[in-house]
């Protein structure tokens, strides 16, 4: 069953290891590798281990200069709303309507990166549905372009962004998801990743396919936080751990197993809440799917909500440092809206 929880610029995507890493504090203090062993109760084994301690990096500090919010529009039946103008948009900044300065509606081209997790997860357990994403791809307008790139340890671009959704395709057909079977760096990559399209002007979405699994050494939230909220990078993200949360056979679990299992699941639930984090920290969504024609459909509805994308910029009324609650009203009744909640209005650095 389906569940959804509302110097070239082409080339920028390259991703350096070299950046410097921030400090991430998950929620859960456990590192959590998977890897397959067969003929067991289990599809995946899980090891926990201790952080590895690691420097601060400096404060966040986005300057502002004009922001930008993502907005999709559908109506009562779920159906996405593709004919509206700029003066049907309000957009308010802690309660007070700003001007809107630039719009760009659903015909205008979207910029979609499809990161994947790159692990022993998807290898042995969620490979064919990572595939099975070709479906979005194809979907895509004509003038959309898109970008690949796998994460474990760091994230390494598999192609630059580009429309050709053949050369796309075909490049996803020829990840190879043998490497990496070490670490599965979630928070660093995708803070990584949205560094990078922040710079890149118009739509863009990061098509994030995960476990949730995270091994990012002491990733501070509170930091990634307003991170995501500045860079207008909305991310959507398609859970891959449900087959892998199964065990092979039904029968009597020893107390050994018993025990493994529970630290499984626990686990795993902290994968899908760092999934919710980072999707509603955006205004995206999450997907948590088990079956093939679930995932088909999941991508289905994501090519859709892509094409099907506002973006509304206003010149921001201070540069405080301060988090600012944004709202968003269109005309009409019964219309449903998404958006991220609030923006970081930091002020120049002196």
């Amino acid at each position: 069953m389906l569940h959804s929880e509302k110097g070239r610029r082409d080339r920028a995507f390259c991703i350096s290891s070299a950046t410097n890493r921030g400090a991430i504090r998950p929620a859960c203090r456990s590192v959590i590798w998977l890897s397959a062993f067969a003929a067991t109760l289990f599809c995946a084994e899980v090891i926990f281990a201790q952080d590895a301690a690691v420097q601060l990096g400096p404060p966040l500090r986005v300057t502002v200069n004009r922001v930008s919010v993502s907005v999709t529009v559908s109506d009562a039946q779920g159906k996405f709303v593709h004919d509206l103008k700029r003066d049907d948009f309000r957009v308010y900044d802690n309660g007070l309507e700003q001007p809107v300065a630039d719009f760009l509606s659903v015909q205008d081209p979207a910029q979609v990166l499809l990161l994947i997790e790159g692990g022993p997860a998807v290898l042995f357990f969620a490979r064919n549905h990572v595939l099975a994403a070709d479906q979005m791809v194809a979907s895509l307008a004509a003038d959309d372009k898109v970008a690949i790139a796998t994460y474990t340890k760091d994230p390494q671009s598999v192609i630059d962004f580009t429309s050709n959704k053949a050369e796309a395709r075909q490049a996803l057909r020829e990840i190879n998801f043998s490497q990496g079977f070490g670490e599965l760096n979630l928070f660093d990559s995708v803070a990584r990743a949205v560094e990078v399209l922040a710079g890149i002007p118009g739509k863009k979405t990061i098509v994030l396919l995960s476990t949730g699994v995270d091994t990012s050494p002491d990733v501070d939230w509170d930091s990634l936080l307003p991170k995501l909220q500045t860079a207008d990078v909305r991310i959507i993200a398609v859970s891959l751990s449900g087959e892998i949360r199964e065990p092979v056979k039904k029968r009597k679990l020893t107390a050994d197993e018993k025990a493994r299992r529970a630290e499984l699941n626990a686990g795993f639930a902290e994968g899908d809440r760092s999934l919710r984090e980072l999707s509603q920290a955006t205004g995206g969504r999450v997907y948590f799917v088990n079956k093939e024609k679930d995932f088909a459909k999941a991508y289905l509805e994501i090519a859709d909500l892509v094409r099907h994308e506002y973006s509304l910029a206003f010149l921001p009324p201070a540069l405080d440092g301060k988090l600012h609650e944004l709202r968003v009203e269109v005309k009409g009744h019964g219309l449903q809206i998404e958006h991220r909640p609030s923006y970081l209005a930091a002020a120049p650095q002196k």
